[in-house]
């Protein structure tokens, strides 16, 4: 256990450093090319079946996520300890996103200052699944804000706090899941059936971390400067004020915090879908809003691995 949250901390470490290389290939991607080859096979198999199916999919990929790494851990443990931690650190350096969220929304942030509203437009649709063409500098900017905040909890905490439960293969296992919501989620006339318990899974898997990153995400506005009462307030009020029961956790916070109005109407894939707003407007939003949003989930990234990996010190040292 000591070397796993080891791990753990080096890889956390290793992502605030490097991020995501672009030459290097993620295991993410392989989990996303065994969702659609298989998708595409149960649609045969299946038939009309179409919930069993996208069931017997999730089974598998969940299955397959955990204990693939595990296995290749246990085998690289038999070889040498020193080996099973550096494979279980890059691991966890690849589950992580936080450097990765930072360097993607700052791509956002640097073409909004620029005053390139199509640039910004283009680099804002690489990290949202809206509709982005039409989006004015206020939108983008609002789009950069909420994706921060909700994946704060999705990319960063919420893998952070399996992996100090059961290292790597519990970290790589909410990964498959989040990454099956994300390709089969939909609302719509293709996965209304076939991503229901994908979609259903994800919000189980998702609910308590989201909630704890909620609580630890008012702390570190307080501890960035930002307005930690609002954004208490505006978390007790909004938390609940989206059709996902967890994605308003963080929102709320966020909107509390930096003192502006999120979420309200969005286009996907050129139909409109109502939402309400999240948060008071208590001022416009600006840009600066994305690097302030990144503060506080880099500061809530912190305070987790400090609760996390003092629990689990704790553990260690009773058991």
């Amino acid at each position: 256990m000591l070397m796993s949250l080891a791990a753990c901390a080096a890889g956390l470490l290793l992502d605030l450093l490097f991020g995501d290389p672009v030459w290097l290939y993620h295991p993410v991607r392989l989990i996303g090319n065994w969702i659609s080859w298989a998708e595409r096979q149960l649609r045969k198999v299946c038939g009309s079946h179409l919930m069993a199916a996208g069931g017997v999919l999730w089974v598998m990929t969940a299955l397959m996520a955990f204990l693939i790494p595990f296995a290749l851990l246990a085998l690289a443990g038999r070889l040498h300890p020193a080996l099973r931690f550096l494979l279980e650190t890059f691991w966890c350096f690849q589950i992580l996103a936080a450097r990765s969220l930072s360097s993607e929304s700052g791509k956002v942030y640097e073409k909004l200052k620029e005053s390139d509203l199509p640039g910004a437009r283009r680099a804002v649709s690489m990290i949202v699944g809206r509709d982005t063409e039409k989006l004015t500098e206020e939108g983008v900017t609002k789009a950069a804000v909420e994706t921060v905040a909700e994946n704060t909890s999705d990319g960063v905490t919420a893998p952070l706090i399996y992996m100090m439960i059961g290292g790597a293969p519990l970290g790589f296992l909410y990964k498959a899941v989040n990454t099956m919501d994300s390709m089969l989620g939909y609302k719509n006339d293709r996965y209304l059936y076939f991503g229901r318990i994908p979609a259903k899974m994800d919000d189980i898997f998702n609910y308590i971390p989201a909630r704890i990153t909620g609580l630890l995400m008012t702390a570190a506005a307080f501890l960035t400067g930002l307005d930690g009462k609002n954004a208490w307030k505006i978390y007790r009020r909004d938390r609940r004020k989206h059709a996902s029961p967890n994605a308003a956790q963080t929102e709320s916070v966020c909107a509390g915090a930096l003192g502006v109005q999120l979420a309200g109407d969005a286009v996907y894939f050129g139909k409109v879908y109502k939402k309400e707003f999240i948060g008071d407007a208590l001022r416009r939003i600006e840009p600066e809003d994305i690097l302030r949003t990144r503060r506080l989930m880099y500061a809530a990234e912190f305070l987790t691995f400090l609760l996390c990996g003092g629990l689990k010190l704790a553990l260690i040292l009773l058991v």
